[in-house]
């Protein structure tokens, strides 16, 4: 037997035991799916953290990094009511060019009794007290106080002639999608502005740019990350992202393995979703509809998103998302909620779809914008999210079982002689073990069909590289139980047995 040694020479003299360590075998460790935030922070924020990737464990760390009420520390405080356990990234941006949105609530009369002034912002109650004979200067100035007061709001207010003028506290358009309502649990639930003053309300408006993705993704480097959130659905965002994530040239590339999959959200009407969709076609992008009347910002519903994906993949890479909840969002009206054949519509083109059950927002089906292949022809194999992330685990399992046994092995063709112990691999070798990862890889519920699986598996050592081995892995993914049609033919009597 000719026992293939790593350290210990051949010609070694001295008596008398030697000991090298061998972990080849041993390896049954998984990737760690690490999430990663990228979010701007407050305009007034400065420090190294902008720009680069921070490894964020809790939210007081977030919040020192991206200022109280930031876009980033509102994202990470959803991602944490979902996913407090795992390993979050945060990229903080600062948007160098635009305007920040802005806001006035006039209020005018005099207050006939003593309340409170509720006032939600993007779905966060302030509450002011009223007495009763204050004027609108003065409940003005009460209210915002309060705001201010109110550090993880993400705006600022000031107070002018019974006027209050809110500000974004970053300068970008996604400031114009902090949404502003007073008394929205309505009478029934104890809200209403006190007799004698009246309120008008303009909405969030004028807030103009988005940070330069360049510059993020530069930033981003060669890191892995399995889940990566986004706030922004631009077209620019979208097309840098795509260019990162593409299977040619970026992180899904043969020379990267990177892998990872992007997630966002849209606000908008059917109609806005529906043309939104049919402009993208990656497979590496879900974006998650929002309805008009949902009071959370779209980035604090994209984290939701990505947060509740991560705990399920996470578990289990091939098992899907769907009915998954999502904590901190609050449902639009029912009127105005998507219908089922309005979902049916945005599902059709690439935009992902959620529904409020049981108290809570909760995943429908988080498909990618992928919709046709490269001739232009409708194609569903990349139509749902996990599917990615199924590849992703299967392909990474491989590369450890391969990277940790045969790293260092010599090639021979089958049929070669060679000893018992010699580090030597040959095709058929390499054969049985991706049989056996295989056959594991169902045993645990990610594939399915191993003797076809087995048939239609070729491994080969190439013709012209003879120190190289090609391999066609054909898998079969285990699918999930999407859609249960039952045909309720009912009788009122069944006949008597003839």
């Amino acid at each position: 037997m000719a026992i293939g040694f790593s350290n210990i020479p051949a010609d070694l003299r001295v008596p008398l035991f030697y000991a090298e360590m061998d972990n080849s075998a041993a390896n049954s460790a998984s990737s760690s799916m690490r999430r990663l935030i990228v979010a701007q922070v407050n305009d007034d924020v400065t420090g190294p953290e902008v720009g680069s990737l921070v490894l964020v464990p809790s939210l007081a760390l977030a919040k020192k990094i991206a200022g109280q009420g930031s876009m980033l520390a509102a994202m990470y405080e959803a991602w944490r009511k979902t996913d407090p356990v795992g390993e979050v990234w945060c990229l903080p941006l600062r948007n160098a060019t635009g305007s920040a949105a802005k806001a006035e609530l006039k209020l005018t009369g005099t207050a006939t009794e003593a309340g409170l002034l509720n006032l939600y912002v993007g779905g966060a109650r302030v509450q002011a007290a009223i007495v009763n004979g204050a004027t609108a200067v003065q409940a003005a100035t009460a209210l915002a106080l309060k705001i201010n007061a109110a550090a993880d709001l993400p705006v600022l207010a000031t107070a002018v002639e019974g006027v209050v003028k809110l500000s974004a506290k970053w300068t970008g358009d996604s400031g114009n999608d902090i949404s502003l309502q007073f008394n929205r649990l309505g009478k029934s639930n104890g809200e209403d502005t006190p007799a004698g003053l009246t309120i008008a309300i303009t909405k969030m408006a004028g807030g103009v740019g988005v940070p330069d993705q360049v510059a993020a993704l530069a930033a981003l480097g060669d890191e892995p990350f399995e889940f990566i959130c986004l706030p922004w659905s631009d077209v620019a965002t979208l097309n840098a992202w795509q260019g990162a994530m593409n299977d040619s040239s970026g992180r899904w590339s043969w020379a990267k393995q990177l892998f990872g999959h992007v997630y966002t959200a849209k606000r908008g009407t059917v109609g806005t979703l529906v043309a939104a969709g049919q402009t993208r076609n990656d497979q590496h992008m879900t974006i998650q509809a929002l309805e008009p009347g949902v009071p959370q910002p779209f980035w604090v519903q994209a984290a939701a998103l990505a947060a509740r994906t991560a705990v399920f993949i996470s578990a289990d890479a091939s098992r899907p998302t769907q009915s998954g909840s999502l904590p901190g969002l609050d449902p639009a009206p029912a009127s105005e909620r998507f219908t089922l054949t309005e979902r049916q519509s945005l599902l059709s083109y690439g935009i992902a779809t959620a529904y409020y059950e049981g108290g809570y927002l909760r995943i429908q089906r988080a498909i990618t914008t992928y919709q046709k292949n490269a001739y232009g022809q409708a194609d569903n194999s990349y139509l749902d999210s996990e599917t990615m992330h199924q590849s992703a685990f299967i392909v990474r399992r491989l590369q450890s079982v391969m990277t940790s046994k045969y790293g260092r092995h010599k090639l021979a063709s089958d049929g070669t002689r060679f000893g018992a112990g010699q580090p030597i691999v040959t095709p058929s070798t390499l054969r049985g073990e991706l049989i056996a990862q295989y056959a594991k890889l169902e045993q645990e519920g990610h594939v399915e069909n191993a003797e076809l699986f087995a048939e239609h598996l070729i491994v080969e050592r190439d013709s012209q590289d003879p120190s190289r081995v090609n391999v066609l892995f054909p898998p079969d993914y285990i699918n999930g139980l999407r859609v249960f049609a039952l045909l309720n033919q009912f009788r009122l009597q069944y006949d008597a047995a003839a």
